[in-house]
């Protein structure tokens, strides 16, 4: 048996009101119920079939020492949990299953679990199994987004370097997952490496990342330094047209990355044919990306973290099957023209 979608993903914060509000005054997450139990006191916010899990308090403290604010559960949906909890452990996963839980837990990477809930595909989500809920009253006039947040596209992990492909074996063998594609990227004098894989459905895509060890340290090793170790630095949200979406969320108050303005003098020439404008892309710091498919607008957030940790993305596909690495040259090469053109 194979897990087969995100059921939810459980983020640890020192802070569960801002936090919160990021996610619903910001994105516009709906929220849906609340749990306090054990010393953790969690939110659930829901929007179309991204489900978070926003969760503080004393039971949480020794995870924000070691890596500050980040996600700690990735939870799995499965048509037979017990089935695919033993296949986890045959390919080398520790068992972390609360005495008498609703639900299997398996370690996954870093400190970064998987409750593996039962959920059929195609099934209407309801609340996670396990905690005792208490329904938020619904507001009919809810302030969602013009533009929402269509589903959750991919997951980025980050790892230690020498564990990408013995990670990529675990969840191949012990989830079923099938490698999907395979990259090298070289920065300048920082490399990484990395390998994306998914379900059979298509409804959990790791993209995985570990820095080249024999190049100089890089962004990835940064964000192994002030994560504590292996962990998830960003979650991508397929939007349906990504210069709206921008003009709204910033206007909400999230805050995105700046894109040198060498980046778009060279644009055209890199990537033709796209329907949207230059001047759009350049006035919203929105990055493109073509494969041989298509091709993809991508812009990453500031991580709202005090560690900087974790951060989010916003990608619109058209008909791209890739995740942007080709922007990690073209960033780097705008940033050295306008060093050059500034000397």
């Amino acid at each position: 048996m194979t897990a087969h979608d995100v059921e939810y993903i459980e983020i640890y914060t020192s802070d569960q009101q801002n936090t919160k509000d990021y996610f619903s005054s910001k994105f516009g997450f709906a929220e849906k119920a609340t749990c306090s139990a054990d010393g953790l006191d969690s939110t659930l916010l829901r929007q179309n079939d991204i489900q978070l899990v926003i969760t503080s308090g004393p039971g949480v403290a020794g995870f924000l020492a070691a890596h500050g604010d980040g996600i700690a559960d990735i939870a799995f949906s499965c048509e037979d949990p017990a089935a695919v909890r033993e296949g986890a452990l045959a390919a080398g996963a520790r068992d972390l299953t609360p005495d008498q839980a609703a639900c299997p837990v398996v370690s996954g990477f870093g400190a970064t679990r998987h409750t593996l809930v039962r959920r059929a595909a195609g099934q209407a989500f309801e609340l996670p199994a396990g905690w005792d809920w208490v329904l938020t009253p619904q507001s009919p006039a809810h302030d969602g987004p013009a533009h929402e947040l269509a589903k959750l596209d991919h997951i980025a992990v980050c790892l230690e370097a020498g564990t990408l492909h013995d990670t990529v074996r675990y969840y191949i063998d012990g989830f079923g997952f099938e490698e999907y594609s395979s990259e090298y990227v070289a920065v300048g004098e920082q490399a990484m490496d990395s390998i994306v894989v998914r379900s059979l459905s298509a409804g959990i895509t790791f993209t995985i990342i570990e820095p080249d060890a024999t190049k100089k340290p890089g962004q990835i090793d940064e964000f192994l330094a002030r994560n504590g170790g292996a962990g998830v630095q960003h979650l991508a949200f397929l939007v349906d047209e990504i210069v709206p979406a921008v003009l709204e969320f910033e206007a909400r108050g999230i805050e995105f990355l700046q894109t040198p303005g060498t980046y778009y003098d060279a644009l055209a020439a890199r990537i033709s044919g796209l329907d949207e404008g230059i001047a759009e892309l350049r006035k919203t710091n929105v990055l493109a990306d073509r494969d041989e498919w298509g091709y993809l607008l991508q812009l990453f957030t500031r991580s709202p973290y005090e560690r900087r940790t974790l951060f989010f993305e916003l990608i619109q596909r058209h008909g791209a099957k890739g995740f942007g690495s080709s922007n990690i040259r073209a960033l780097y090469e705008a940033v050295e023209r306008a060093r050059e053109s500034a000397s």
